[in-house]
């Protein structure tokens, strides 16, 4: 039978395993008030009141109690999916859920009460008008994040932040297109129609909201995603020992034979709230040990798709020829930090300075000792682009950035169209119009199902 989203779906909405509580979630889709009163009567021998928390059993279909525990109610359209919804909260085990959960089924076969596909009570929040697409994402970014501040971040998006923002550039542009097309109507009139709707400077503060909205955008990717960072360089720098002067850790073993680390090693971090996934490589050269050669190339592969390389250098050498190898064959474009370590063993005071040879900065610090490990902390956020700030800001995704790169676009060419005045008028108009569409795509506002099919799938089930 095909699955629609007017049907009644459910779910285990607690994660699997052992716990205190299991919630199992009902949403009734079309299904009307009579068939949620049929329900709790099969379940609870009982009518619940709405929104009111009610200690009750939950009965087997002979009338034997399989739990008990909290039965709750929110009729539509003042419920999360913004349809009627029932929750059973009762233990956390998952024989008694899965009991439970079949129980329901069984009860609802008759209006096709089916098990929820992931994020399906979150999409229909969405399709309910009780959430748009942005708030939708930011429930699964606050399940899903991995720092204090990412969470946070995704909060004030849960409540709206990042979509008022939009909402609020989406009006201004919508307002200025209604200005302009309406110019349209007198194109043989030698009338400074742009100065007379002051649209130059109306474009202006579209284009510097548009600005600051991509500015915090990407401070909130920052929190959601964080960079990649990769150590590289030949074996017995201290690739091991800076990876765990940054965790905090022993995760790495260290010691002073060549080679040790074979494959990578891998610890999310943290520096200001931003996740830093920092990995540790097999140190680079050749080698005829075959299981080194493996761990050699697998290093390159990390560093082929790192966002920050940090080259280690022992400070008590010079940089050699295969050191400059190494460097060569760095991914153009990717920041490479120089970091010559072990200072404290020929008495170098910690310091960051400009490469003379290369575009990388370079940091004299002692994994060791932990002497100058600011320094780097310092130098990977402002690699980042972070800039601290008491206020929160909003999470975003890749396709908020590339949504808004796109609006700024297509801004950018409206200015060059408004400079040539009578003459490009409906050209003008035209750049609004795809500016606003790309804006209302955060939202969700002039969105496709089978991008809604992505986003929504990578949700839990039961959210």
């Amino acid at each position: 039978m095909m699955q629609t989203d007017a049907d009644p779906i459910i779910a285990i909405a607690t994660a699997l395993g052992r716990s205190g509580i299991g919630i199992v979630r009902i949403s009734f889709g079309t299904a009307g008030a009579s068939a949620v009163a049929e329900l709790m009567d099969a379940l609870f021998h009982d009518q619940l009141a709405p929104r009111s928390a009610v200690y009750v059993p939950f009965f087997d279909a002979t009338g034997v109690p399989l739990d008990r525990g909290i039965g709750l109610y929110f009729p539509a359209p003042h419920s999360y999916t913004g349809e009627h919804v029932v929750e059973l909260q009762g233990h956390g085990g998952p024989v008694v859920l899965q009991l439970v959960l079949q129980r329901c089924l069984d009860t609802g076969h008759g209006i096709g009460l089916r098990l929820a596909q992931p994020g399906e009570f979150t999409r229909r929040a969405f399709l309910n008008n009780k959430l748009d697409l942005a708030q939708a994402e930011a429930v699964a970014d606050l399940i899903e994040a991995s720092t204090e501040a990412a969470a946070r971040s995704a909060y004030y998006s849960l409540e709206g932040a990042f979509s008022n923002d939009v909402h609020r550039l989406v009006n201004a542009v919508i307002d200025l297109r209604m200005l302009i097309e309406a110019t349209l109507d007198f194109p043989d009139e030698e009338i400074d129609f742009l100065g007379a709707i002051n649209a130059p400077s109306k474009l202006e503060n579209i284009c510097n909201a548009l600005a600051t909205i991509q500015r915090d955008a990407k401070q909130g990717a920052l929190l959601r995603e964080g960079l990649s960072v990769v150590l590289a360089g030949q074996p017995n720098v201290g690739k091991s020992s800076l990876l765990n002067a940054l965790a905090g850790a022993e995760l790495s073993i260290v010691t002073p034979i060549a080679g040790t680390t074979r494959d990578k090693v891998m610890q999310t971090i943290q520096i200001e709230g931003i996740p830093l996934h920092i990995i540790d490589t097999a140190g680079l050269r050749d080698t005829k040990d075959e299981v080194e050669r493996l761990g050699i190339a697998r290093s390159w592969n990390e560093i082929k798709h790192a966002e920050i390389v940090l080259h280690l250098i022992d400070a008590r050498n010079k940089i050699s020829k295969e050191d400059y190898k190494i460097a060569d064959q760095f991914p153009v474009g990717v920041p490479v930090v120089r970091i010559f370590n072990k200072i404290d063993l020929v008495g170098i005071q910690p310091n960051v300075r400009d490469s003379k040879d290369s575009d990388a900065r370079e940091i004299y610090l002692s994994a060791k000792t932990t002497i100058g490990m600011e320094l780097l902390r310092a130098e990977l956020l402002r690699i980042a682009g972070w800039q601290a700030r008491s206020e929160s800001v909003y999470l975003a995704r890749e396709r908020h950035l590339r949504a808004l790169h796109a609006a700024s676009s297509h801004l950018a060419i409206a200015v060059k169209h408004a400079a040539c005045n009578l003459h490009a008028l409906d050209l003008f108009a035209e750049e609004l119009r795809l500016a606003q569409e790309q804006l209302s795509e955060i939202t969700g506002e002039f969105t496709s199902n089978d991008l809604l099919g992505v986003i929504f799938s990578r949700f839990c089930i039961g959210k």
